[in-house]
Order: C-alpha cells, then structure tokens, then sequence
C-alpha cells in the first residue's frame, strides 16, 4: 500500500503548530497534477551541507529541544492512513521557526558582523524566531507587523524581547518598511528567507527524516519557504525518495501562479486566515527550489482548513493555526 507524509507545520507566522504527519493510504488517491515533474527533482546546488546541518543543529539545541513524534490512532482512524505527527508546537514560540533565527544570528557572529541589533518584518513565527535569537546574543530586536495583525502573536512577541512596530497594510508592505528602517536604526535586517534561516529550520526536517527514513511523501505549507526548502534539501542531502508536496491557501495562491508562469508572480493580496501562508511575492530562491524539488503544490480553501484545525483537536487535544492545519486539509482533499 502507498504511505505518505503531512507536514502540519506553518510558514511565516503564526503559533501553536503541530509539525509532520506520517500517514499510511489504505487506498490509492487519485492522480493529481504535478508542477515540477513526475519524478522528483533534486536541487543542483544544495543549500547547505549535511555537516553544516549538524553543526546548526548544535546551535538550535541551546534553546530548542528535540520535538517529539507522535501515531495518533484517531488521526490514522479519520483518515483511513497511518498517522504520526510530529510537534513543532512544541518549542519555545510554538512552531519550527524559532530554529532558524538562532543559526542566522550565529553565522554573524561566526563572520566578526554581529550587529548592534536586529529589524525584520512578520505575521508572528518569524518574529519570534528573531525576538528569541536577539535575546540569546544580548542584542535588541525590532519586528515590524502589518495593521490589523494577530493581538496574541503581537504579545508573544514583545513577551520575547521584541520591540513592535505596525506599519503597512499586510506582510510585504511590512518587509518594505522593515528594510527601510535598517538604515535609520542602523540594524542589521533579518529576511524571512535565506540560506542560515533555512539551514536553523531543516534541523526539525533532519530530525523528522532520522526517525522516519521510509516516508514516501510529505506534505507542507508554503508562506515564504524556508520550511519546505529545508525539507527539499535534507531529503536530497540524505538521498531519500520521499515527495514533498506543497500546499497553500486558495486566498493565498501566489506560488501556484508562479508555478504556472514559471517565473515568480506577484499578487495583489494574500487574504487568508492562515497567516503563515499569506504570501503574495514569493522570492526567487525559494521559488526555484520549490519548482526543482516539489512534487506538486495543492490549494485548500479556508473551509477545508477550518475544518482541519478541528480535527486536529478534537482527534490530537493540540490545538493547530491555520498553516499549521492546512498539509492535513490537504491529505483529506486529495483522499476525496
């Protein structure tokens, strides 16, 4: 029988997620259309190597544990499939992305260009991720939100460390004027997706893979990357088979349009309730890995989404944001 994988971590902001899920099909899905190809694609130039993963991982370890890895029957009972999640959830900010701040800050520091402090732009994960990552190196962090953003994302990060800004009127704008502010604050900007970012985040997919050496897929949401990049290289650095397959917000279908054009498209809006997927202008790295290592990319509505949280709690008693939920709405969309 075919087995495949759910990643129910999110993208760039947000809380509370649940990380892979490792599912076993009792019947065979139906055909679904693929935007890289039919056989999976490696990346050409790895992002990192397997040695600098394990030396990032030492790095992650001061502040973030092993996550654990869970079967949950009820989860395998709903589904028909073989269930195993694992909980990014479960780290100090409550998603994978407080990993990848601290390999970032690192790599500065490794280079002699610590900064006198850090700026970014963010819907929530991200900024927590950096908030923790100024705090550990004794160094301010200023995080730029968009209006009308996450009250308890807003609050979790000043509980951080971080001192919050709210300007532009959704995440991009936000990135725009956080880049900006580097240069009057004379900080040093933290995008939301480079290769040190990445490199922090692919420890959880090192970890994941270590422990499930037999996936045959995975699913896993797309906000600006870095989550399923680090899953496309460790699964090539490690020579595995394993799909990894995208998923994003219908509200939010930004990669999908680029996929389709074949060159990076940028909408006008991203109005999703999954925060961690609302991108509307994907970056060109990690759209190019995407389109070289991804099997395919699934839209889920924000129905199907809602309906995942639930079934996340009601089956697991964790409670999954949006991003977080939407690889599972994804799994339930394709058993359909």
């Amino acid at each position: 029988m075919p087995h495949h994988t759910v990643n129910v971590g999110g993208g760039h902001g947000g809380r509370g997620r649940t990380g892979y899920l490792r599912v076993r099909i009792l019947k065979a899905a139906k055909p679904r259309t693929r935007y890289a190809s039919e056989e999976i694609k490696e990346s050409h130039v790895p992002l990192f190597t397997l040695d600098e993963l394990e030396a990032a991982a030492a790095v992650v370890r001061t502040c973030v544990p092993l996550t654990p890895v869970y079967a949950w029957p009820l989860l395998a009972r709903r589904t028909g499939a073989e269930v195993v999640v694992k909980h990014e959830n479960h780290t100090p900010t409550g998603s994978f992305k407080a990993r990848g701040a601290l390999t970032y800050v690192d790599a500065l520091r490794l280079a002699g260009r610590m900064p006198r402090g850090l700026v970014t732009a963010t819907r929530g994960n991200h900024g927590q991720s950096v908030a923790i990552a100024a705090a550990h190196s004794g160094i301010p962090a200023v995080i730029v939100v968009p209006e009308g953003n996450s009250a308890e994302k807003n609050a979790a990060m000043q509980a951080l460390g971080g001192k919050l800004v709210t300007a532009g009127k959704d995440f991009d704008e936000s990135r725009a004027i956080a880049a900006e502010m580097q240069h009057e604050r004379g900080y040093h900007f933290v995008p939301s997706f480079h290769r040190e970012l990445v490199k922090g985040v692919a420890t959880y997919a090192h970890e994941f893979f270590a422990s499930r050496a037999d996936l045959d897929a995975v699913f896993a949401p797309i906000g600006m990357g870095s989550g399923i990049c680090g899953l496309i290289t460790v699964r090539d650095l490690l020579g595995l088979k394993t799909e990894i397959v995208g998923v994003v917000a219908e509200n939010a279908p930004a990669f999908v349009l680029s996929l389709e054009a074949g060159r990076p498209f940028q909408t006008n809006a991203a109005r999703t309730f999954a925060d961690g997927l609302a991108c509307r202008d994907p970056q060109a790295e990690a759209f190019e890995i995407i389109k070289n290592g991804a099997a395919r990319v699934v839209l889920v509505s924000e129905e199907e989404i809602a309906e995942a949280i639930r079934i996340y709690y009601t089956t697991t008693h964790n409670l999954a944001e949006g991003a977080g939920a939407a690889p599972l709405a994804a799994l339930l969309k394709e058993k359909h």
